[in-house]
């Protein structure tokens, strides 16, 4: 039984304009201190665990030479290349059938490219666990320990131990996004967990999951071939795995076993997430050291011009080459009117 690696690559990270563009998205992007892009980070970190030669990337085809870029030591064959955005459930169907095709008695650990740890060791510590579970339940997934009651994330409810993994329960259900009242309640039950995103099963599980939960997407997999997949996968339905098949598996108590992890996680949501994520000076302040701040308190400035700032609190200031971006930390999930504005002005060079 081989181990194997599916690192999903596709977003537009819309969050992080004007850095983010259609042909460089939030994950070959450094957004964090060291210069590593997050979807760089990600299959280094998941090769310490897993062979690169069984690691699978699926990117956008728009993405593709970009990302081929980005990670020198993956295999050109382990690439896969989207011809149109059809959500999460064909891109891990896709990945699931080649993988399949290679190893019929795999186990697969599925990880967004987005997303930053700071414990490398607890995160490897973390997925070898949810493996273990893997092979005991027809899908395992990382839950992050929560540690404030956040309503961005979606929960997971979990229920009676498992036997013979550390840490391992049950899931008894997925929980889309809560008010804040009711994030409070499941942060004081100490019974929830945040959804990491982050799945694992054996292949030939995930295959009978999507033939039983959603077989138009099985059927046009089954007759998708490297010669025809530019015209059937923009046909495949688009429908998230956490809908199509994790929360309709998990209507069985059983089926699905979580493990706890808390290793310095974050989805790196906003700008908001990467200043918390920054190094900063006294101030509160997140920026390099050409900018000049006088009086200026929690701003964080991304910006290779010097970009002095002078009595102002909490902004983000981000400067690329054609665009600049000033607003208020707390309105960080904002910078989307900002993207759909410029597309209703059919300003594409900017986006």
């Amino acid at each position: 039984m081989g181990t194997w690696a599916v690192i999903m690559a596709g977003g537009s990270g819309t969050r992080f304009w004007p850095a983010s563009r259609l042909r460089r998205p939030k994950q070959l992007l450094p957004l964090v201190q060291g210069g590593e892009s997050l979807l760089a980070a990600t299959f280094r970190r998941i090769s310490q665990r897993i062979d690169p030669s069984r690691v699978i990337v699926v990117t956008a085809a728009a993405l593709a030479e970009a990302t081929a870029r980005e990670l020198p030591a993956l295999l050109p064959a382990n690439l896969l290349a989207e011809p149109a955005p059809r959500n999460t459930a064909p891109c891990i169907g896709w990945a699931t059938d080649v993988i399949l095709a290679r190893d019929p008695s795999a186990v697969v650990a599925v990880l967004p490219s987005d997303q930053h740890v700071t414990d490398d060791a607890g995160f490897a510590a973390a997925v070898e666990r949810a493996l273990a579970v893997a092979e005991r339940r027809e899908l395992a997934t990382i839950g992050i320990s929560p540690t404030r009651p956040d309503t961005g994330f979606g929960y997971i409810e979990t229920a009676a131990a498992i036997a013979d993994v550390e840490g391992a329960r049950e899931v008894l259900r997925f929980v889309e996004k809560p008010d804040l009242a009711r994030a409070k309640e499941y942060l004081a039950s100490g019974r929830f967990l945040w959804n990491s995103g982050m799945f694992f099963f054996r292949a030939s599980a995930m295959r009978a999951a999507i033939a039983a939960h959603l077989p138009e997407l099985a059927q046009g997999l089954a007759g998708m071939t490297a010669a025809n997949t530019g015209e059937v996968f923009p046909r495949l339905p688009s429908i998230s795995i956490d809908y199509g098949v994790v929360e309709r598996v998990g209507a069985t108590a059983g089926n699905i076993g979580v493990v706890p992890g808390d290793f310095g996680w974050s989805d790196v949501g906003s700008w908001e997430s990467t200043w918390e994520l920054s190094d900063k000076d006294e101030k509160g302040n997140a920026a390099p050291r050409h900018a000049v701040l006088v009086d200026a308190n929690g701003n964080l400035v991304r910006a290779q011009k010097m970009v002095a700032l002078v009595g102002v609190s909490d902004l983000v200031v981000v400067e690329t080459e054609d665009a600049i971006l000033v607003m208020p930390r707390e309105r960080a999930q904002d910078v989307r009117a900002v993207v759909d504005a410029l597309k209703a002005q059919g300003r594409s060079e900017l986006l």
